[in-house]
């Protein structure tokens, strides 16, 4: 897919990885729509472009990605300024980390609704369009390392939410493709982001009743690492997945032993395979004319 000329939706746009990626797809020739829930985070990086006289290139769109009706309207928007998207990067997270006992449903509601159900509102209000437009284009889905390996209890929110976007974006592929739309899952390791600042970006109605209101003040203190790694290179290994339709995107190799330690172990419980065809099984049967 030639990036030049396309237009890219990005939730999480305005910081981090999301602020990364679009800096990349700017220096290959996209235009760009930036979607944050941060309205300072807004201005902060279209002060950013317009100081490099790229403002033009650029739309602002402040945005909770779990809230239906405000994504249906930023779909709608994009739609009016840049005559909606060719690339469709669902990249928004947060971390909604915590001790297990301490989880409340608030705080799984609110790990679910950004992590995974963020993702899925993107495709639901975006993807149609995509598809009526008949340019192709492709989908961007931001995951983490920790959907691919056994993580510890005080991850056990996110890491489920990440899993399952690997397996969304694993599971829309045959679709998409039926419109010359590809899929890209991003599984990142440590980045240099303001993931940490999760908690003053938590919505109202997830906040009475979290159990992790103390572990996310700490979480604010968190100093990011000068080893992680920069975003703008993870915005490299986009434009190359985008351009070259490449299904996973991980950026480290850190975790390699532990997912193939998870992944033998899943080998090594199934029972050897016996001539079956299982696909035909779940066919719907015809009814008889």
């Amino acid at each position: 897919m030639d990036i030049a000329g396309k237009t890219a939706f990005i939730t999480g746009g305005a910081s981090g990885i999301g602020f990364g990626i679009a800096q990349r797809l700017l220096a290959n020739g996209a235009r760009l729509v930036l979607a944050d829930i941060r309205q300072d985070h807004l201005d902060e990086a279209r002060q950013f472009f317009e100081e490099r006289q790229e403002g033009r290139n650029v739309h602002t769109i402040r945005l909770d990605v779990s809230d239906r009706a405000m994504m249906r309207e930023a779909a709608k928007e994009c739609e009016a300024v840049m005559g909606g998207p060719d690339i469709l990067v669902n990249n928004a997270g947060i971390d909604p980390s915590g001790p297990f006992e301490q989880a409340t449903y608030q705080d799984w509601d609110y790990g679910i609704a950004i992590n995974l159900m963020g993702p899925i509102n993107g495709i639901m209000e975006f993807a149609p369009g995509m598809r009526a437009r008949g340019r192709g284009g492709h989908i961007v889905n931001t995951a983490s390392l920790a959907g691919l390996t056994p993580m510890p209890s005080f991850m056990a929110i996110y890491a489920v939410a990440k899993a399952g976007v690997i397996t969304l974006t694993e599971s829309i592929r045959d679709s998409m493709a039926q419109d010359n739309i590809g899929v890209t899952v991003l599984m990142p390791g440590p980045i240099k982001s303001r993931i940490h600042e999760s908690g003053q970006n938590r919505p109202e109605r997830f906040r009475d009743g979290s159990g992790f209101r103390k572990n996310e003040e700490q979480l604010a203190q968190r100093v990011v690492a000068d080893s992680w790694m920069e975003p703008t290179e993870v915005g490299d290994m986009i434009v190359d997945a985008i351009r070259n339709n490449t299904l996973y995107v991980s950026t480290h190799g850190n975790w390699k032993d532990a997912v193939e330690q998870r992944f033998r172990a899943l080998m090594d419980s199934m029972p050897e395979a016996k001539p079956f065809d299982f696909s035909a099984t779940l066919a719907v049967p015809r009814k008889p004319d």
